[in-house]
């Protein structure tokens, strides 16, 4: 695979590769393959490890299909193989957890409920993630859309009234552009609002909109 091809996002839903996933030593080795492709024996001297034990953990890294093959090299009379990430990075779909697992809206129908906000969450990566794959087989253009800010509260009694003013927001939007009798899809639109974070006052990025 071409390093400028590399999928940026891939959704993980096999229950072995999530699991594979799951190992801090691999997520070590994932890490330093973003940063450069690499064989066992550059990585071992990287992280400052043993090659047998790199060369071990890789391999199952392989195996599941999360890294792959870059190059071959030769290298002191042996073949040196690289290897780096299938993808820039990994996210895991809930729905590999199994069906009484993995959150449903519908479960939950309580907007102001957190479970109800996972779930929805959740529910995102599943279906976009499904979108993806198929925009990536046809070759086709996945039109999407995603905003984020962040918003200060004067005081705790003002989370109310901002609750409602964006579902009154979002609710006037979809019914000015609804119309189930043309040509056009259907798109699903979420907003959701919960506290930020800690350290997160950077996070603004209202005016850098992703559309695609």
């Amino acid at each position: 695979m071409d390093a400028q091809l590399t999928p940026d996002l891939l959704v993980l839903r096999e229950p072995n590769r999530i699991a594979t996933l799951m190992d801090p030593e691999r997520r070590r080795l994932l890490d330093a393959l973003q940063d450069a492709p690499d064989s066992a024996t550059g990585l071992a001297r990287r992280l400052e490890d043993r090659r047998q034990r790199v060369n071990y953990h890789l391999r199952l890294l392989e195996e599941a299909g999360l890294v792959e093959l870059a190059e071959e090299r030769p290298r002191r009379g042996v073949t040196e193989r690289v290897l780096r990430p299938v993808a820039r990075r990994f996210v895991v779909d809930s729905s590999a957890l199994g069906a009484r697992l993995a959150p449903e809206p519908t479960e939950d129908p309580d907007r102001f409920s957190a479970t109800y906000l996972v779930a929805l969450a959740a529910r995102t990566i599943r279906e976009v993630a499904g979108l993806m794959d198929r925009a990536r087989t046809t070759g086709k253009r996945l039109p999407s859309l995603g905003l984020t800010s962040r918003v200060c509260l004067r005081d705790p009694a003002a989370l109310e009234d901002f609750q409602r003013d964006l579902a009154d927001a979002v609710a006037e939007v979809v019914a000015r552009h609804h119309d189930e009798t043309g040509d056009g899809r259907c798109f699903r639109v979420t907003a959701q609002s919960y506290p930020a974070p800690a350290g997160t006052e950077d996070d603004d990025v209202t005016d850098e909109e992703e559309e695609r």
